[in-house]
């Protein structure tokens, strides 16, 4: 990630932003997962899209490791492997180049390219028994575990989160043993896909539209299809729903506050016992004529008060923010690495210190020199 791009970047991040890695916290997609998963509760279509997205990336790493199989091989090789799927693998080009552009139109043609050589070379599987990829696969997918509810695969490309934390990593190194991604590993990982999310009553089902359902269902089952743009149409759903209903939420509460909602909450009833006290001790110092030294203990509650309450109010601890941290769950804090909110939270900071100063020096000055009555 540039930092000159972070620098530049004068305005809140957008949904794809933030699901590309190109983001920094509070605002990076780690923090998105917990707010989806505490404060939505809606995880699972994170978690489908990421899954997807995901396949995507197994796809891609098996198309690379194919072409460059078709370019170190023997003539044996070429033969067994048809003219139309060299030809569409040569169409690829430089797959990394455009996966580093992931919103350009590039990129998207690369996929739509993908996805046409694997269903061309499923059809040629279907046809003769044996793709191209099965028999420069074969010695390696032996080797290669299948991905699991619990384990999915997982490359460079996949962005963090929880359920990967434990995951081995695919990786694209071709020195490494056993980097090669066999054609069934896709297919698990379209029908894990399938029975995860899609199928009614799956163990994390989505809702989707019935006509998407239908379509991805007869995709996969019956015409066998595990290319990524058979979730293309339930991908793009979901992304529109997310950015709808979650993420304005999500960047309310991390790009304008530093607090999680318990700690909002708990700011309320401290801020309002605070200052229930310090009126109380108030009221009754004055009615009692006590001196104004002794009075002088109400700006302790006052202060106090003043500070949760307008805690509560901006959602924001305005220590935390002058000091640039932030909490993503209780009591656990992270340092503010996106330059624009934290410029956004400084400012929004200044403004509860001033309320809160003014607040406090009202309540004070008021309880303190207003003349006592001793009855």
């Amino acid at each position: 990630m540039a930092e000159q791009e972070l620098e530049n970047r004068n305005r809140l991040p957008t949904l794809m932003e933030v699901l590309g890695r190109r983001t920094l916290a509070p605002v990076d997609l780690f923090s998105f997962y917990i707010y989806m998963r505490d404060q939505q509760r809606s995880v699972d279509y994170l978690d489908f899209w990421l899954d997807v997205s995901q396949h995507m990336s197994l796809c891609r790493h098996y198309v690379r490791e194919l072409r460059r199989s078709m370019l170190l091989e023997t003539p044996e090789m070429e033969k067994a492997t048809s003219k139309r799927s060299s030809a569409l693998l040569e169409n690829f080009g430089d797959i990394g180049e455009a996966e580093s552009h992931p919103s350009s139109n590039e990129k998207r043609s690369h996929e739509q390219r993908l996805s046409a050589f694997l269903r061309h070379e499923h059809k040629n599987s279907n046809g003769s028994g044996q793709s191209p990829a099965h028999s420069m696969t074969s010695q390696h997918s032996r080797n290669f575990s299948r991905p699991s509810a619990e384990q999915k695969p997982s490359t460079s490309e996949g962005p963090p989160r929880p359920s990967f934390m434990s995951t081995p990593e695919v990786r694209t190194d071709s020195n490494s043993p056993g980097h090669t991604v066999a054609r069934a590993d896709i297919k698990a990982s379209a029908e894990k896909i399938l029975y995860t999310f899609i199928l009614p009553g799956s163990e994390r089902e989505i809702v989707l539209p019935q006509s998407i359902l239908n379509r991805i269902i007869q995709n996969i089952e019956e015409e066998g299809r595990d290319d990524p743009e058979v979730f293309d149409d339930a991908k793009d759903y979901v992304f529109q729903a997310m950015e709808r209903d979650a993420f304005p939420g999500f960047l309310q509460a991390k790009a304008l506050g530093n607090l999680v909602p318990l700690s909002i909450l708990l700011r309320l009833i401290i801020g309002l016992s605070s200052l229930m006290a310090g009126f109380w001790g108030g009221f009754y110092m004055i009615l009692t004529d006590q001196p104004r030294h002794i009075r002088c203990w109400l700006i302790l509650p006052f202060t106090i008060g003043c500070y949760f309450v307008v805690s509560y109010q901006y959602k924001l601890d305005i220590v935390a923010a002058y000091l640039g941290f932030s909490e993503y769950t209780w009591m656990n804090w992270a340092r503010i690495r996106e330059p624009y909110v934290r410029k956004l939270l400084l400012s929004r900071a200044m403004m509860a210190t001033l309320i809160f100063g003014i607040a406090t020096v009202a309540l004070s000055v008021l309880f303190i020199f207003v003349p006592g009555t001793n009855f």
